[in-house]
């Protein structure tokens, strides 16, 4: 009967696909008819299932973050206590809720995919991790309004599905202002909103904003001498939130997320130097099945531009482009 009932959904719900146009009408479908299995057990024998989730382990989280995530000590500190003492909690509160900034090429993207590996079997891939790109998924200010319509839709029918649901939102210094206040609902303090508990998904929002001032504290550290390991979060986050909730650039631009604190961390990634980049390269000749070769891991991390110009510190695209740059030592 169930299954009936969403076929029938769909046909209804057929004359609007060309009305629909970011978060596809398949997507936002699709989320419906996995609410609506009628034999779970029969079906998990074929496709993944939520009851299939990895059991997250302290230790082997510890080591993902060390042996993928350079320069990072806060961040790797955050996630891992927050995502194990939140993962340990049978009845948290509210939502898992995690804003991490830096500039493009610091891990982000990275540290959001370790979260989802260590979580599921398919990571990114697996259909309870759900990825939202500001640019492709959100593109015309003008359709603002069905946005939010489908945003909603779309969390409120895969977290009935599964309540471990994952939601990663990335460029949300180029999402539309007000779109993201959609799902604040979801992440407040409530047992259920229209029947549905929220309380065990996780929120992962990816920004540059507030760059400029996790740049600026690393900057002085360095000029002053001291390691960046001695940076602490209390020097980073309360600007971080102030920053972001300002930045007429950025998604959280005033946002009701910020402003009734349901984000639970700002997660500051620090700009990369030189020796992060020599183990980007090293990890990346590991993973394509070559010897370290340590003539290239110095011949490509010198190939890459740093700032502020005189001083050369950091990198300005951190370990994005570096792979790339591999391929010219290995092109066949």
């Amino acid at each position: 009967m169930k299954l009936g009932r969403a076929a029938l959904g769909l046909l209804l719900l057929a004359p609007l696909a060309r009305a629909v146009e970011p978060i596809s009408l398949g997507l936002a479908l699709a989320g419906v008819l996995t609410s609506y299995i009628s034999y779970p057990r029969l079906y998990c024998l074929f496709a993944e299932c939520c009851n299939h989730k990895r059991s997250l382990r302290r230790e082997e989280l510890q080591k993902d973050l060390d042996r993928k995530l350079f320069g990072q000590h806060l961040a790797k500190k955050v996630i891992l206590n927050a995502l194990t003492g939140f993962i340990s909690n049978p009845k948290p509160k509210k939502p898992l809720t995690l804003s991490m900034h830096g500039w493009t090429g610091t891990g982000k993207n990275f540290a959001s995919k370790i979260i989802a590996e260590n979580l599921y079997e398919g990571g990114l891939n697996s259909h309870f991790v759900h990825l939202f790109v500001a640019t492709l998924h959100f593109p015309h200010a003008s359709n603002l309004t069905l946005y939010k319509d489908q945003l909603q839709l779309w969390i409120r029918g895969n977290v009935s599905a599964c309540a471990r649901s994952i939601f990663i939102f990335d460029e949300m210094d180029k999402m539309h202002a007000g779109l993201i206040d959609a799902i604040k609902p979801f992440l407040d303090y409530y047992d259920h909103v229209d029947g549905v508990s929220y309380q065990k998904a996780i929120f992962i929002f990816l920004s540059n904003a507030g760059a400029e001032r996790i740049t600026d504290v690393a900057l002085d550290f360095w000029r002053s001498g001291r390691r960046r390991e001695e940076i602490k979060l209390r020097d980073m986050e309360p600007a971080l939130s102030v920053s972001a909730f300002n930045n007429k650039n950025s998604g959280f631009w005033h946002s009701s997320l910020i402003d009734r604190n349901l984000i639970d961390y700002f997660v500051p990634f620090l700009p990369l130097e030189y020796k992060h980049l020599k183990m980007c390269v090293r990890v990346e000749m590991q993973a394509r099945g070559y010897d370290v070769d340590e003539d290239i891991v110095t011949r490509v991390a010198d190939e890459m531009t740093f700032f502020p110009k005189d001083e050369r510190v950091f990198s300005d695209k951190g370990c994005k482009t570096v792979f790339t740059k591999l391929d010219y030592y290995y092109d066949d």
